[in-house]
């Protein structure tokens, strides 16, 4: 599947719609649990004065999170233009609007027209982008200090979850995006390979939540 394919899927799975219903969730109940472990785990290694790049950072949970803990600044690189659109709005309610720059396109793509970043994070993304290892090693890359993931365990009910679940719907829908689950061990050693060593781990249902630090 080429990568035109997966975001034109993007575009169209995460609608406006979609995003009306997740930003009112959001405003409810705020990040979700595995996201509020990434923000922690980042917290603990200490952000004060750092900058950040979030990489389909959806309504903006992450970067408001660590902006209010000490992070200076975030770039937001989003694919979909309905989240890019409530992510904006989200941000000026807040009062961040000033900090944060919002880029709509896929990262990949752009990822030579993006600065370096303390912070990178990639929250449940990699499983929606079909080449893991140009998505994970360029981002990696621009992570000068702490990179934090999010992304599906490597286990074959999460598989299985995945390919019935997910993947059948998008069929049924005429969906060209298709979600992945590709192994831990070689997302892990794209990272280490760009010059990070894992720092924390945790398993969270089907979900697990890692922390990389520069060497």
């Amino acid at each position: 599947m080429s990568e035109s394919c997966q975001c034109r899927g993007i575009e169209q799975k995460f609608d406006r719609d979609h995003v009306t219903r997740k930003l009112s969730e959001y405003r409810r109940r705020g990040p979700a649990t595995t996201t509020l472990q990434l923000i922690d785990a980042l917290g603990s290694q200490g952000v004060d004065g750092m900058t950040l790049l979030d990489i389909g950072g959806g309504v903006g949970d992450i970067q408001h999170r660590l902006l209010g803990s000490g992070v200076r600044e975030a770039v937001s690189v989003e694919a979909s233009s309905a989240y890019i659109e409530a992510a904006r709005a989200e941000a000026e309610r807040l009062g961040l609007a000033d900090r944060i720059v919002n880029v709509q396109g896929n990262f990949v793509d752009l990822a030579d027209q993006i600065a370096d970043a303390d912070v990178v994070t990639l929250d449940r993304v990699i499983c929606c982008y079909d080449d893991m290892e140009r998505l994970v090693g360029r981002s990696a890359e621009h992570a000068r200090r702490l990179y934090g993931v999010v992304y599906p365990r490597d286990t074959w009910w999460v598989r299985a979850g995945t390919a019935v679940w997910c993947n059948a719907r998008h069929r049924l829908r005429r969906n060209p995006m298709r979600n992945f689950v590709y192994r831990t061990a070689d997302v892990e050693a794209a990272i280490r390979r760009r010059g990070l060593e894992r720092r924390f781990h945790r398993d969270m249902g089907a979900w697990q939540v890692a922390v990389f630090a520069r060497r």
